[in-house]
Formats: structure tokens, C-alpha cells, sequence
């Protein structure tokens, strides 16, 4: 049995450090009953009772195969890279385009969890670097089983108004498989209506809208069903396991946001948009067919959707300065914005309802829920805050006879648990964002992108397509 007299200094010393760090980790966790771990590291440094290394012994005492070496290490490599994951910041690669000019497909980012506190994992049984599929061969990355409560650590600050940030999907805690975008609520919802409009049942005209959407869900969830090859399984994801979309949030808790005609107001005051958001503009010339030069020329991203096009007709995605530009060409007759017009004849955005008649353009007002505050809440806005209430805060919830009961009570009022986010992408007439399916909850907020460290083209052939001058920009503008 080993004398503590005789271990050396400087093992002494390593535990010393390594101990002190995992009681400040502990301590930052908040679960106490981790501290159990401590005689594991005082056994790792001092006493060494337990053979640790055992497995990688050879009966004769020579060097261990270089497959237990390597094991050993890609081990070690999952662990650091779980823990670092976890705790401090993650890669995340921008798939679409529906931050330009700010961020750009290709884009991969540093995400940093610490900008907002780490949020514990929910399901912490997973394999690290993949977010919810391993691919080619498509099948679940983590375990169902055991899910943790959400909970999050102490962080630099909390999500400002302008921010860009990581979040999980909050409408992919259903998914078609096949489809994962559109979301499923909106696949259903759709193939739904369709079907219901093409019903002559006299009966459904003295249905509430609560129960035509329900009703009209059920017919999408069956058009769902009875087509696997088209969609897929039908799955559910919890909060952690949500793809991951990047957005910025333009409105925080308590907030009551409104846009007119293309400008957000925050409490009644115009929102500071930064330089880099675009809109899309009707674009009329004198005949003169625009060519990759002229896209080259306003950095328009990914020129080949555009160029073949005849004039004298476009359509083209511009910021404020671009627009200034385009306007000062001679071949140029005619500059309008895109507008999108309430119809009511149509539910074209969140929460689509007819009692709601707003647009992509022209949206809101509206106060974003905050938690501990409380709303009254009706047949006519409960398509409103039904996701907030059934799906984020786990509550059941139905409508009878013009009445909402939540858990089984009538009720005229609901107070928010957590908080919630409006999310809009930079190009803005480009972007699946929370004008189609709403709120974010606190809960699935990841984390704040602080630096680009790659960034690739994908409409050019290397090496022409590394972009270097966007290498450690700074992302959180």
C-alpha cells in the first residue's frame, strides 16, 4: 500500500490543480453530488489503487499495440470534445442564405455557449459532432433515454436586441424525415387545408377555426401517413436534438414588436437595422439583359441562380447601399420593393389566422410573452400561444364549445413559464423564419457565433473557393 509521504511533489501538485478545477466546475454546475468524483481524481494522481491503465498491459511488460494507443486517444479526443461542446463552443456551419450579407453560406463559425451560460444537455447520452443523424447511414445519434430538465449555467450576458444566435428549431420537435423543411406543422397544415377546402360538408361552416385547424391537421397528418415514400417517418426530437438554425433577434421578452412596410418598430421606436440586411427588389431595365459582371460587380451571392435570365424583368435580393447603386445605372428604369399585401382571403404567416391579418411585410403588433407574465386568452388568439402552451411548456390543452381548457380546466388567462424570442434572418425576404412558425423559447437558445474560421464558396472549385478575407471575422455583427 502506497505511503502518502512518498508520493512525489509534483503529483501533489497536479491533483491540487485538478481538484481545484473540478470543485469551481461543480460549483458552476450546481450539483453538489458530483463531488462523489473527487476521490476518483485523488486515486488517479496520488494513491493509484485502481489499475486505470490496465487494459492497455501487455502480459509481458512490452509497448502496448498502437490500436490501444490510438483507441486510448480517440477516447480521450470524444470526451474533450463532448465536454468542450457542452460547456464552451461548438462549430456551426451556415447552410442557407438567409443571413446575407451579414453571414454567408459556407460560412462555419465558433459558437460560443459561455456568451449566454451553457445550457446543460437533455439528452446527454449522444455522439458528440453529430447534431441528431449520423450520416449515411441515418440513423439516431444520441439515446432517448435518460432526458434531463432544462437547466443553464452562468454565462457573460444574457441575448441583447440585434443579436446573431444558434438556436434549436422549435418547430422540429416534429419531423418528416424526408422533409425536414418545411417544418411539419406547416407540411400538415397545408396538405390539410387543401383537403378540407375540397370537402362539401356543410357542417364545417359552423366549426370554430380551432377545430377546422384541428380537423384540417388530422387530414395532413393522414396525407402524411398514406405517402412514406414521399416524407418518411414521422419522428419526434427533443429540444437539444433540433437542427440548428441561426438567426437575429429583433425582439426580446416583454417587447411588443410590429412591422410596417419593411421597417421594425420596438416599442413604438424604429429598430436600428444593421447595413447588411436585404430586401428583395422589382428591378425593370431598358432591354439590357444584366450578366455575371453586374452581380460580380453588387457581390450578389450565388450570381448563377440569376444570370440567363432575359430582361427586361428581375427580381434581386439588395441592402440600402447596393439599392443606391443599382439606382444610379443607366440602363436602369425602374427600382420598386418587393411587397407582400394582407389578404384576407389567405393566412399567409404565424400565427395564420383570420383573426391575425398580417403579412411577411406587414406584421404585428405583437408582445412577445416574458415569463411570469400573464395573458387573457381566447378561442380567437389561442392559435396564438397553443405551441407556447402545449408543445414549450408541456400542458394540455383543447377548445370546447368556444371555451379553452388547459389541463382540463377552463381557463380565460395563461402565464408564461419561460421567456421568448422573435427571430428574423438578414434577408429578409428570404428567410423561413419566426413570421412562419413563431417563438423561441429560452430553452432553445445555443448559443452566440463570435468567429468565422472557414469560410468556402460552394459555386467555385478549389482553391478559388476559399473566401480568405472572411477567415476570423468577427460573426456576432
Amino acid at each position: 500500500m502506497i505511503k502518502l509521504q512518498d508520493v512525489p511533489k509534483a503529483s501533489w501538485i497536479k491533483f491540487s490543480i485538478a481538484a481545484l478545477l473540478f470543485v469551481l466546475w461543480v460549483i458552476w454546475i450546481g450539483n453538489f453530488w458530483i463531488l462523489l468524483g473527487l476521490p476518483v481524481i485523488f486515486d488517479l494522481y496520488i494513491t493509484k489503487f485502481i489499475p486505470w491503465d490496465a487494459w492497455k498491459k501487455t502480459k509481458d511488460g512490452s509497448k502496448p499495440p498502437a490500436w490501444k494507443e490510438w483507441l486510448d486517444a480517440l477516447v480521450f479526443a470524444l470526451v474533450a470534445v463532448y465536454l468542450i461542446n457542452i460547456f464552451f463552443f461548438q462549430n456551426y456551419k451556415i447552410p442557407t442564405s438567409s443571413l446575407e450579407k451579414t453571414l454567408l453560406v459556407g460560412d462555419h463559425l465558433f459558437v460560443s455557449k459561455m456568451s449566454y451560460g451553457p445550457r446543460m444537455p437533455m439528452t446527454p447520452l449522444s455522439f458528440p459532432l453529430v447534431q441528431n443523424t449520423f450520416p449515411i447511414i441515418n440513423t439516431k445519434s444520441y439515446s432517448e433515454k435518460p432526458q434531463w430538465d432544462y437547466t443553464r449555467l452562468a454565462g457573460f450576458g444574457k441575448v441583447e436586441r440585434g443579436d446573431i444566435v444558434v438556436f434549436n428549431f422549435p418547430a422540429g420537435d416534429t419531423v418528416a424525415f424526408l422533409q425536414p423543411n418545411p417544418a411539419y406543422f406547416n407540411i400538415i397544415r397545408r396538405y390539410g387545408e387543401s383537403r378540407l377546402s375540397r370537402q362539401q360538408n356543410s357542417g364545417l361552416s359552423n366549426l370554430s377555426e380551432y377545430k377546422k385547424r384541428q380537423k384540417a391537421r388530422a387530414l395532413g397528418r393522414e396525407f402524411v401517413k398514406q405517402n412514406p415514400n414521399e416524407f418518411g417517418e414521422v419522428i419526434w426530437r427533443p429540444v437539444d436534438r433540433r437542427d440548428n438554425y441561426v438567426k437575429r433577434c429583433v425582439a426580446l421578452p416583454g417587447d411588443t414588436f410590429e412591422i410596417r412596410n419593411n421597417k421594425i418598430f420596438i416599442n413604438g421606436s424604429l429598430f436600428q437595422e444593421p447595413e447588411g440586411v436585404q430586401h428583395n427588389y422589382h428591378i425593370i431595365t431598358d432591354g439590357t439583359n444584366l450578366n455575371k459582371n453586374f452581380y460580380e460587380r453588387l457581390d450578389i451571392s450565388d450570381p448563377e441562380r440569376y444570370v440567363g435570365r432575359s430582361g427586361p424583368y428581375y427580381t434581386l435580393p439588395l441592402t440600402e447601399s447596393m439599392l443606391q447603386e443599382v439606382k444610379k445605372m443607366p440602363f436602369i428604369k425602374d427600382v420598386a420593393v418587393s411587397e407582400s399585401k394582407v389578404d384576407s382571403s389567405a393566412n399567409q404567416v404565424f400565427p395564420y389566422s383570420k383573426y391575425f391579418q398580417w403579412s411577411r411585410d406587414n406584421y404585428g403588433p405583437l408582445v412577445m410573452p416574458q415569463k411570469g407574465a400573464t395573458v387573457n386568452i381566447s378561442s380567437k388568439n389561442i392559435l396564438l400561444y397553443e405551441r407556447i402552451i402545449r408543445n414549450y411548456e408541456g400542458n394540455t390543452l383543447e377548445v370546447k364549445d368556444g371555451e379553452v381548457i388547459i389541463n382540463g380546466k377552463k381557463a380565460g388567462k395563461y402565464t408564461f413559464k419561460m421567456n421568448y424570442y422573435f427571430m428574423l434572418g438578414d434577408n429578409r425576404h428570404n428567410s423561413a423564419d419566426s413570421r412562419f412558425w413563431g417563438f423561441v423559447p429560452e430553452d432553445h437558445i445555443i448559443g452566440k457565433p463570435i468567429l468565422v474560421w472557414l469560410s468556402l464558396d460552394k459555386n467555385k472549385s478549389f482553391p478559388m473557393n476559399i473566401r480568405w478575407d472572411r477567415f476570423f471575422k468577427y460573426a456576432g455583427e
